[in-house]
């Protein structure tokens, strides 16, 4: 079994989000003895964020690749096939301004390949990437599961869940730490909640 696990915080050793996936990690390696883990920390080593001459590769051939293009397109197969080839992939994302940290965003975009991770059919858009289980540790500063104003401000839980469903995973659990930026008492009650879901997560796993 593989498993897949990337941080994403910038925060390092301050970082909720990233408590929460080393403890899934750590669990998920007790209870499979075989499991085969690959780590990556986008914060402290991101992908580079698209641009014309990276993309360039899509429409020029091999040979014809410049020294930059040749190094990230070989960094796109290598992310490919680790996210490919995991039967388990781990998420730290925390909440950054609504939304994800750019690193998650640059990882997703050299993923999500058309002919690789989808395809466009006659109705629309095909999952290719289907068949494995995708666990997300979601940490936020504020509450934005609690009512219908603040889940409209929430564009990285749901963009996650989104993205993943286009690629064809399904298989997809939250774990939520939220409210840790108002005050202690919220911060402690929200990872102790958090554990207790990760607990309860590893049984059925």
């Amino acid at each position: 079994m593989k498993l897949l696990h990337l941080d994403a915080s910038v925060l390092n050793e301050n970082s909720a989000s990233r408590v929460l996936t080393a403890e899934i990690v750590q669990k998920l390696r007790a209870k499979h003895a075989d499991l085969q883990v690959t780590y990556r920390d986008l914060a402290a080593d991101a992908p580079a964020h698209l641009s014309a001459e990276i993309l360039g590769t899509r429409f020029a051939p091999a040979d014809q690749w410049n020294p930059l293009q040749t190094a990230e397109a070989a960094l796109t197969e290598t992310l490919l096939e680790e996210f490919l080839g995991a039967d388990i992939v781990v998420i730290g994302a925390p909440m950054y301004n609504f939304s994800i940290p750019t690193q998650l965003k640059a990882w997703i975009d050299r993923i999500a390949q058309v002919g690789r991770t989808f395809r466009y059919g006659e109705n629309g858009p095909v999952g290719l990437a289907g068949g494995k289980k995708v666990i997300i540790g979601s940490s936020r500063g504020g509450a934005y599961s609690t009512s219908e104003q603040m889940r409209a401000m929430d564009f990285q839980e749901d963009y996650l869940k989104v993205v993943l469903g286009f690629v064809g995973v399904t298989d997809v659990t939250i774990v939520r730490a939220e409210g840790l930026a108002m005050g202690p008492e919220a911060r402690s009650k929200s990872m102790g909640d958090a554990h207790q879901q990760i607990g309860q997560l590893l049984l059925a796993a």
